[in-house]
């Protein structure tokens, strides 16, 4: 009997491009997470309505769904570096305008209807500058490692990216509490402009060339969407991930939690955004050694339910501490289903058309991160926060029994 090789867990890190371009992931997701964060809070202390929070979520998504596909078709055939620096520039932008707009000599001169309009333009300025920048991310990860690392891979930059998303909400509380709202954005500012000088320590990548003939703009946008639809694995594991982040995810309404029911404040909503990053970040130590794709299906759906339990036991929570508990769960089943489908992302489109299968990726999940922010705040203003938070907790565990019943095959596949 031959023996294995032991696993290298830090093999993919050894590659000093792929070490700037997780830590790029960690920065800009921090980065964004802080101003979404302060940007959320002071709405919700100007207005006191669930529904501006929701309207955060769909000013960028609307941009995003609607350019990703081709911004995706654009990651296939131009140089993803030059895309990512450019929608950097274009983020960076943005946030300077957040910025002045909050200034005291501008501010005196806008009504809060004008002010209130600048900021969701320019949230529809940043979704449209993610709807380039997602998919030429994605699918610049796979040209940066071997294809035995993968999965390796996958789970650190899974990883970089849920790190981020605990240092960023974190601070964003004690952030703003420490040097107020405007302070906080020039810091994120400053963390933009580190983010521009990782990714230009990376090389060029040539650009993947198909045997298939040249397809014009409408029939290569269709190739991504068929290339998803036809492969059962791709379509059922996007699905999954859709239906609980828009059913199931509360963190666009956590302000409410903060502020009318557990009562803990700008520092406690720190402590809360930052809970389900946690729950995943230690998810993933553990899963750097012992990786979830040798089962992978069953390990896919188990997660997903696991992820609907916790929503539902955090919604009927009055204890602050049970509901730090309950959203680290929700952190911790989501990290095993992205490492999944992450791996999967990978192993399957083929190089020439990476770029277009990441931009559906990106409508049906990234969006639905922003989709699902406005159905959380719609829902609250409507049913109330708690009944609406619920209700998507059951949502998702249907969808699952759901998949469950028109999946079955896929019990077999091995990704390992």
């Amino acid at each position: 009997m031959v023996e294995q090789a032991p696993i290298d867990t830090y093999a993919s890190l050894r590659i000093p491009e792929f070490r700037y371009f997780v830590m790029n992931s960690f920065l800009i997701t921090a980065t964004l997470l802080i101003q979404e964060v302060i940007l959320g809070y002071e709405l919700y202390k100007i207005t006191h309505d669930p529904l501006m929070l929701g309207l955060v979520g769909l000013a960028e998504a609307i941009p995003f769904i609607a350019l990703s596909l081709f911004g995706g078709h654009l990651a296939d055939r131009r140089d993803k570096k030059r895309i990512l620096q450019w929608s950097l520039l274009v983020i960076l932008l943005g946030s300077v305008i957040l910025y002045l707009v909050f200034q005291p000599s501008i501010a005196v001169g806008l009504s809060q209807v004008a002010r209130l309009a600048t900021i969701y333009g320019v949230l529809m300025l940043i979704g449209t500058a993610k709807g380039f920048y997602s998919p030429a991310s994605s699918s610049l990860k796979p040209f940066l490692v071997p294809r035995e690392l993968y999965t390796n891979s996958a789970t650190w930059s899974s990883s970089f990216w849920q790190a981020g998303a605990i240092v960023g909400p974190g601070l964003a509380g004690f952030l703003y509490s420490w040097v107020g709202f405007d302070n906080s954005l020039i810091v994120v500012i400053g963390l933009l402009v580190v983010c521009f000088l990782l990714i230009s320590l990376i090389d060029r990548k040539p650009v993947p060339v198909s045997d298939a003939p040249l397809l014009s703009l409408k029939e290569s946008l269709g190739e991504g969407f068929r290339f998803v639809f036809q492969t059962r694995i791709v379509l059922y594991a996007i699905s999954l991930d859709l239906f609980s982040v828009l059913f199931g995810g509360v963190v666009a309404i956590l302000p409410i939690f903060a502020e009318d029911i557990l009562k803990v404040g700008a520092e406690g909503l720190g402590f809360m955004r930052a809970a389900p990053s946690i729950g995943a970040l230690l998810t993933m130590a553990y899963m750097a050694k012992h990786p979830p794709t040798h089962n992978a299906w069953r390990n896919m759906l188990l997660a997903v339910a696991g992820f609907g339990v916790a929503t539902i036991v955090f919604s009927l929570s009055t204890n602050f501490y049970l509901s730090l508990l309950m959203l680290g769960l929700t952190g911790a089943f989501d990290s095993v289903s992205v490492i999944i489908r992450q791996t999967i992302l990978q192993i399957f489109p083929p190089d020439y058309i990476r770029g277009r299968v990441a931009a559906v990726n990106g409508m049906f999940i990234s969006s639905s991160n922003e989709i699902g922010a406005f159905e959380s705040g719609l829902l609250a203003k409507l049913l109330g926060t708690v009944p609406s938070v619920a209700l998507g907790g059951v949502v998702t565990l249907f969808v699952v029994g759901y998949i469950y019943t028109r999946s079955k095959e896929l019990f077999a596949v091995r990704l390992d």
